[in-house]
């Protein structure tokens, strides 16, 4: 058996137990719906949740991107002045460990726009994986190549460019996995703080407006919807991370031999 098929033939079987369950014990719709009925209703509704998927992953991807061209930006002058960092990297942390239900609702009095105040919540919640894990691959350079630049006087823009970015990405590509789920977790639970409804809203408020309505079909369709999305965010930086690492790091070539 190949090894990709065990994870589907399992996946397959907890679907079928799932759905013999809420056939045998004959449990109502609205308190378990079968996976066949989700299914169904996420075809039936599909042209109504595709709009707010889309919000959710213009959210998502927007967040993800300003994270990383924030995180990798602030790692470089971080990993280039200690001063700057002993400064600054406390904030980073505080912003970190600050529970996002907590904050959401200060950041959605003080920005007047909810698309920018969600958009700012999720970019909290992944700007400091990607931070975090690019400060320590700039520091994990070898130090006898540092010491070999210092000794042939390398600029500064020169170490970042040919030692220690080489060095980040393995790094960063983690960070970025972290932050690729956290960044849909981050949309999802602003969007359910705001409470937001209209036209212009994710996937959050397509649940909890099911939610009012018991209408449980449609809430596990709008869910199923994020779990694909999730699914697909892990598998694409996976392949990212194959892509840029396969051929020469260590973590890549042992998780396939």
């Amino acid at each position: 058996m190949k090894r990709g098929a065990l994870p589907l033939l399992t996946l397959l079987g907890l679907l079928l137990a799932w759905e013999a369950l809420v056939r045998l014990a004959k449990i109502p719709h609205y308190t378990l719906p079968a996976p066949t009925l989700v299914l169904q209703t996420l075809a039936a509704n599909f042209g109504s949740l595709a709009g707010s998927w889309w919000f959710t992953l213009k959210i998502t991807f927007g967040a993800l991107a300003l994270a990383c061209a924030g995180g990798v930006a602030i790692a470089a002058v971080f990993a280039l002045s200690r001063p700057v960092e002993t400064a600054l990297f406390p904030i980073a942390v505080i912003l970190q460990v600050t529970p996002i239900v907590a904050i959401a609702p200060l950041i959605l009095i003080y920005v007047e726009s909810t698309t920018a105040a969600l958009l700012l919540c999720t970019w909290i919640v992944a700007f400091f994986p990607i931070l975090s894990n690019t400060v320590v691959g700039l520091r994990a350079a070898d130090p006898n190549l540092r010491d070999l630049y210092r000794l042939y006087r390398a600029t500064p823009w020169q170490r970042l460019r040919l030692l220690l970015v080489p060095s980040a990405l393995p790094y960063f590509v983690a960070g970025l996995k972290i932050s690729g789920g956290l960044s849909l977790i981050g949309a999802v639970t602003a969007e359910m703080v705001a409470g937001a409804a209209g036209r212009e809203t994710g996937l959050a408020s397509r649940i909890l407006e099911a939610s009012f309505r018991t209408e449980t079909p449609k809430m596990f369709a709008a869910l199923l919807l994020l779990v694909a999305t999730g699914v697909l965010i892990f598998w694409g930086f996976n392949g990212l991370s194959r892509l840029l690492l396969g051929r020469w790091h260590a973590s890549e070539q042992t998780l396939h031999d």
